[in-house]
């Protein structure tokens, strides 16, 4: 079984705010599946499927991000899924508005959902995929940035960013790191965290 979490806060409020990529590319992979039916469960909307042999749960949990390990963690611990199986999708304010970078592990770099998963799971061996928002412009509060709407031209960046996370989410499923490396990450080595 492997586990996809897109990041993200609940309700409409929040809906396609630079801070809820990750809640974007789980629609878009449930519309990759034939719109995937949910329950609710764990703090989170859960949906499965399976594809080629491997059970898929897309996941998004219903804490607001900054209290995401709340969802996460009993979640691995109902289906006994070592945290090497997860991919966590999140936005990242350092990356480059629609660059994409893939990792197996590491910090959190400052993204507060993903830190408090790592925290819940005593692990900092989790994959995530991480889509730039860009940085806020001067003097403009992060928080507030990121709670923001993309304008008309990002969103047309960010929707093609959103397609091509979720095809490198399902490649990270389906044929390992890796592979979703090689498709995702930019081929320079300036991009290291």
């Amino acid at each position: 079984m492997k586990v996809i979490v897109g990041l993200g806060n609940p309700g409409p409020r929040y809906r396609s705010t630079r801070h809820n990529v990750g809640f974007d590319v789980l629609e878009e992979l449930g519309r990759h599946f034939g719109e995937v039916p949910t329950r609710n469960r764990f703090n989170a909307q859960i949906g499965e499927v399976d594809v080629d042999q491997t059970r898929l749960l897309l996941v998004a949990p219903q804490t607001f991000m900054n209290n995401s390990g709340q969802a996460v963690g009993p979640l691995l611990d109902f289906y006994k899924i070592d945290p090497v199986h997860i991919l966590v999708v999140c936005d990242d304010l350092n990356l480059p508005l629609g660059r994409l970078r893939l990792r197996e592990k590491g910090s959190a770099g400052g993204q507060k959902g993903l830190a408090d998963i790592l925290r819940r799971l005593g692990t900092l061996e989790v994959a995530r995929l991480r889509i730039g928002i860009g940085q806020p412009p001067p003097r403009f509060d992060a928080s507030n940035f990121v709670l923001a709407h993309f304008n008309s031209q990002e969103q047309f960046t960010v929707n093609e960013a959103v397609e091509h996370a979720a095809q490198g989410a399902l490649t990270w499923a389906l044929k390992g790191p890796a592979a979703a490396m090689n498709q995702l990450n930019p081929k320079t080595s300036s991009d290291d965290e």
